[in-house]
């Protein structure tokens, strides 16, 4: 059995067993989590899709650790203006280890064996971004350069 999860703006698929890396969800190395936003369940044949949501399924897993991953560089240049910027970034990371899939409000299927608290994973709900203006004027040709013979 397989799940399509959706966290931190990405879309995953999980089965029970995984460990994979998320951005940070809220939780200590140990607590346990419940994913909501399930996208789509397959199990063998049967496949099951939201619109654009699976209402009552949840995805269950274990916090193992709570880290933040390797640093990028962000450097920007504009040349011949003497204009040059360096920062970098480390993002935060949870690491999380699914424990269960559960379809329908269903107990979730389980390889552990004693159940625990759920605490749940979206925490804040962010308001969508806004798109950009679509750009009404036509792009101009270019210009061809012609060449003078003399």
């Amino acid at each position: 059995m397989y799940a399509i999860v959706k966290t931190g703006g990405k879309q995953i698929k999980v089965s029970t067993g995984d460990k994979l890396r998320v951005e940070r969800l809220a939780g200590e190395a140990g607590d346990k989590v419940s994913l909501e936003e399930i996208l789509l369940i397959g199990d063998g044949d049967k496949v099951t899709v939201g619109t654009p949501l699976i209402s009552g399924a949840s995805v269950e897993a274990k916090i193992v650790e709570q880290k933040r991953d390797r640093k990028i560089l962000v450097f920007k240049k504009k040349r011949r203006h003497n204009y040059r910027r360096k920062a970098g970034h480390r993002q935060h990371l949870t690491v999380l280890e699914i424990t269960g899939i559960s379809t329908d409000g269903k107990k979730a299927s389980s390889t552990a064996s004693k159940p625990a608290a759920k605490k749940t994973a979206s925490a804040e709900k962010k308001a969508p971004a806004k798109k950009p203006a679509a750009k009404t004027a036509a792009k101009k040709p270019a210009a061809k350069k012609t060449a003078a013979k003399k």
